[in-house]
């Protein structure tokens, strides 16, 4: 049983990249991270207030203790948050790059300009 279990933690960490990885954040990928936030929340209540039923859900799962299911559920969570901030520093760094471009074009010497300049020495 820990076999699928460490195959369902992989599959969420790879899913969970490929869609933090996806486009910038509409209206449903907004709702669907704060469902799972609320769900999140509600979790964490029900594993404070009954400690004995994570222990319960991690032994059907085949884990030793709760606290051990705890720490993978943490591990993916770390892993999504650190492709999520990957995904965003790439995204502004793109964003950067290119307003630095329009800067540096806006604010080069006009060819003609250039060469008016020139003529004016002779």
């Amino acid at each position: 049983m820990i076999i699928v279990v460490q195959i369902v933690l992989v599959l969420a960490v790879i899913i969970g990249a490929l869609a933090l990885m996806r486009g910038a954040g509409n209206a449903r990928h907004q709702a669907v991270r704060r469902i799972l936030l609320v769900l999140f929340a509600g979790v964490a209540a029900l594993s404070v207030f009954f400690p004995g039923l994570l222990t319960r859900v991690a032994n059907l799962l085949g884990i030793g203790r709760g606290t051990d299911l705890v720490l993978y559920g943490l591990i993916v969570c770390f892993l999504i948050f650190m492709a999520s901030s990957y995904h965003r520093t790439r995204q502004l760094e793109a964003r950067i790059t290119k307003l630095a471009r329009r800067i540096a074009l806006d604010e080069a010497p006009r060819p003609d300009a250039a060469a008016g300049e020139g003529r004016g020495n002779d």
